[in-house]
């Protein structure tokens, strides 16, 4: 089997991408990971049925990514093939008061076209460093609000190439969770329901959450966000701050001084230096509060090597 040849026949678009050994470091927002044994870019659904359909043949591991913002690739990078959805998936538009994103359109850049045709509903979303496609998958959500609420349907395709248009509550949308990732679906598009509004107080509002994050979140260091899901009934932040390890280091990982709900990427951190603290985090918080924390952020790849 020449995978590299048929995944080269399978991508025949000008826009389409196809790289071997490609450092995921370059594709996360920790800016962590290792090379990707073929990293893919499919520019339309025909090219990305067919990539899918060459890993399922073949029995060759594949991931879906987004922008990478809730992600930890392991320092030996990843097996087989990452499709990125990224070219072909970069739109949006607004009819009415119903914006239509594709997968790869960033979260930031959805909440803004929402603002130019004075929609409002997605101000939430302004400064999550997501994708919609990621939204989707994971449920997004900042400030109290979450994805769901502003949903109506969802376009998605099957493992076997088949494409279904969802309503919102088909996809069983709950705290971090749909049902995509279960059912082995990769999301596509997504439309959302939006209320008209004043153009300034959407701005105002979007600016309003920009500052609160900027003053409470170390926006200024590589991280995949907040690290951790909020327990019933605490926050993981004043748990781990309760537990004495904020600014507490291992390796180039350290967790925020700003916000410990965070671990951040303080310069040449390793992806094992990340779960080795997370680790440590976990096991002491578990000892002062007899709380179990649960990484919100998904892993990629070997961790074999860490404690």
């Amino acid at each position: 089997m020449n995978l590299e040849r048929m995944l080269k026949e399978a991508l025949v678009s000008e826009e389409s991408v196809l790289m071997t050994m490609e450092p995921m470091s370059r594709h996360t927002t920790f800016r962590i990971g290792g090379p990707a044994e073929f990293f893919a870019g499919p520019s339309n659904e025909k090219e990305l049925s067919a990539v899918i359909r060459l890993c399922r043949e073949y029995n060759v591991p594949w991931s879906i990514l987004g922008n990478g913002s809730n992600l930890l690739v392991s320092d030996k990078g990843v097996e087989g093939v990452v499709i990125a959805m990224e070219q072909g998936w970069n739109y949006g538009r607004v009819q009415g008061s119903r914006l239509t994103a594709g997968a790869g359109l960033l979260l930031s850049r959805a909440a803004h076209l929402a603002l130019d045709a004075s929609l409002e509903g997605m101000e939430f979303a302004a400064g999550i460093p997501g994708t919609v496609g990621g939204a989707l998958v994971m449920n997004a959500g900042a400030y109290g609000s979450e994805i769901k609420e502003v949903l109506e349907s969802a376009r998605l395709m099957t493992p076997q190439g088949e494409i279904l248009s969802l309503k919102a509550e088909d996809l069983r949308m709950g705290y971090r969770t749909s049902m995509i990732p279960e059912a082995g679906c990769v999301a596509l598009e997504a439309v959302f329901q939006l209320k008209p509004g004043k153009q300034s107080e959407i701005e105002s509002r979007i600016k309003d959450l920009a500052v609160r994050r900027r003053q409470k979140q170390p926006l200024e260091y590589p991280s995949a966000g907040s690290t951790f899901k909020r327990p019933y009934g605490y926050f993981a932040g004043k748990l781990i701050e309760d537990a004495g390890l904020r600014g507490y280091k291992m390796g180039g990982a350290q967790v925020s001084e700003k916000h410990c709900g965070f671990v951040i990427n303080r310069g040449g951190a390793t992806a094992t230096d990340v779960l080795n603290l997370c680790r440590h985090i976990q096991e002491k918080v578990k000892a002062a509060a007899g709380v179990e924390l649960e990484m919100e952020v998904k892993r990629w790849g070997d961790f074999s090597n860490t404690l």
